[in-house]
């Protein structure tokens, strides 16, 4: 079993939403999904990754508009690599679900027919790239990027 006891943290900015259709990524963002004016970030702190091989978990705290809750997202390890200009990669498909009500999302229309527009169930998928650094080369750009 790997386990894995460094904190991951990953801040995602409300503002990068894009469903390629303007005014709904206007209203994901506003009061009614989002809050993006008081909460410009969904955060998601991971706590203890562990694994059995190529698959593994990663508990943490996910806080979305305000509203923090426990979150265990399933990962799949997709390998490593050492690219054409010599950096070491690893990659990772994260897969989670949620309920946007969980988080005080509840928006929620229903049409003409009496159908519910907006579903409870989030599914979440994510591809992640890791680029190994040296030490001293993560301590010099920390440094670079403070000055």
């Amino acid at each position: 079993m790997i386990s894995i006891r460094q904190k991951i943290l990953n801040l995602s900015d409300i503002d990068s939403i894009d469903t390629n259709n303007e005014q709904w990524d206007g209203r994901l963002k506003s009061a009614d999904f989002f809050k993006k004016e008081q909460f410009p970030h969904v955060k998601f702190a991971g706590k203890k990754y562990e694994s059995d091989g190529e698959e593994g978990t990663l508990p943490g705290d996910l806080a979305i508009a305000g509203v923090t809750t426990t979150f265990t997202v399933n990962i799949e390890f997709g390998g490593i690599v050492v690219d054409a200009y010599g950096q070491t990669k690893a990659g990772f498909t994260a897969i989670g679900k949620i309920s946007r009500k969980d988080f005080g999302i509840t928006w929620g229309p229903v049409s003409e027919t009496g159908n519910v527009l907006s579903g409870d169930e989030i599914k979440i998928n994510a591809e992640i790239q890791l680029v190994k650094q040296v030490a001293q080369q993560a301590e010099k750009e920390l440094i670079a990027d403070l000055a």
